[in-house]
């Protein structure tokens, strides 16, 4: 009797750890590379996600006269587009409500058929190819600014503000980096710039030499490349070594905190100019700040990246959950699409009829003594 008896008992001790028995329980997803050359920045992205869901469990949240809990499915990519529609079918087999990510354009743009085709809304808190949200998908939504803002308004700057008179142009060929490149380019000629050279590479490699000894030779005084840090470290130790003085320039793939370790300190004061699909003004600074200190408090490392907007992703989808009185997508989804007016702590989120943000901003920075340091915020 007693040994039938121990499996219930286990059973009752498991359900009362989770969540109470009347507690109705609301799966959500998160999907980043917490694998390979930027996990430290899919990482990131997944601890934005968690702080959000016991942020909301702590507090305590009542959908359609129930009260809920959150439980978060963090599923890995390895910015592997492949790997990415293997980790949406998987959530979407687990009967999730709704999906933040994917971190990377590469991964988000072929898993967003997924989602679609399942009818569960994805958020992408840093996907920026403009693809991503022109398939007329209705389950698709981002909170940063794409790439064609992006991309352009590096370029643009590139021109006026670096006076850049001979600009190279490098790729990794994924559909973020080619992407973004592509837009920069626009930018520069926009602006009455001159490209020199566009070389590519992949956002595996190490060995720059060969593409940096090209573009050495045409003398270029900015180098702007389409990818991600793990790839850009590396990249700004062989301009150093090959004697190539220009200004670097990058998308957010780059402007990470890990930058300067990456680079082991071969980067020089003001030498690289990048940009942050997002930004915050006036009062929305405090509340960024005050997210980095929590987040620090919590999990004892800094803000990589897309942290803040993840967690704002996540609230979002659920602000929207309580409003339709419904965690089923069917329902809570026209809701979501509506967004207009919530105050995140990355600033106000509205989504257009694309689900694009509306008004999205961009942070420009430079690293000056191993650190990141704002130059401005533009929209």
């Amino acid at each position: 009797m007693l040994i039938r008896m121990l499996p219930i008992v286990a059973a009752a001790a498991f359900i009362a750890g989770t969540a109470s028995a009347q507690d109705m329980v609301i799966k959500i997803g998160h999907v980043g590379p917490t694998s390979g050359a930027i996990a430290h920045l899919g990482k990131d992205n997944e601890n934005g996600a968690r702080m959000a869901v016991d942020d909301l469990n702590a507090k305590g949240v009542t959908i359609g006269g129930k009260k809920v809990k959150f439980e978060l499915l963090a599923e890995d990519d390895g910015a592997d587009p492949k790997q990415g529609t293997a980790a949406a079918q998987k959530l979407v087999d687990s009967k999730v409500s709704g999906v933040i990510g994917h971190l990377n354009s590469g991964t988000s743009i072929p898993a967003s058929k997924i989602y679609s085709d399942a009818g569960i809304p994805q958020i992408s808190p840093s996907a920026t190819n403009p693809k991503y949200t022109r398939q007329g998908y209705k389950t698709t939504f981002r909170v940063v600014a794409d790439d064609v803002h992006l991309g352009g308004t590096l370029g643009k700057y590139a021109v006026k503000e670096v006076k850049g008179k001979s600009i190279a142009v490098i790729d990794d060929r994924t559909a973020y980096g080619q992407g973004v490149a592509d837009e920069f380019e626009k930018g520069v000629k926009a602006a009455g710039g001159k490209t020199v050279a566009r070389e590519f590479t992949n956002d595996k490699a190490t060995d720059f030499t060969a593409i940096l000894t090209s573009i050495k030779a045409k003398n270029p005084d900015v180098v702007f490349f389409g990818g991600m840090d793990a790839v850009a470290g590396p990249m700004l130790r062989q301009m150093q070594q090959l004697g190539i003085k220009a200004k670097f320039m990058g998308g957010d793939g780059i402007c990470s905190g890990e930058l300067p370790k990456l680079s082991a300190g071969t980067m020089g004061d003001g030498q690289v100019v990048c940009a942050e699909a997002g930004g915050v003004e006036g009062e929305a600074k405090k509340s960024m700040e005050d997210f980095r200190v929590a987040y620090k408090k919590k999990f004892g490392i800094e803000v990589q990246l897309y942290a803040p907007y993840v967690y704002d992703a996540l609230n979002v989808m659920v602000a929207s959950m309580v409003k339709a009185g419904s965690s089923d997508p069917a329902k809570y989804l026209p809701v979501l699409a509506k967004t207009s007016g919530y105050k995140g702590v990355t600033g106000t989120i509205a989504f257009d009829e694309k689900g694009d943000i509306k008004n999205g901003a961009l942070t420009l920075f430079t690293y000056k003594g191993g650190k990141r340091e704002q130059i401005a915020v533009v929209r």
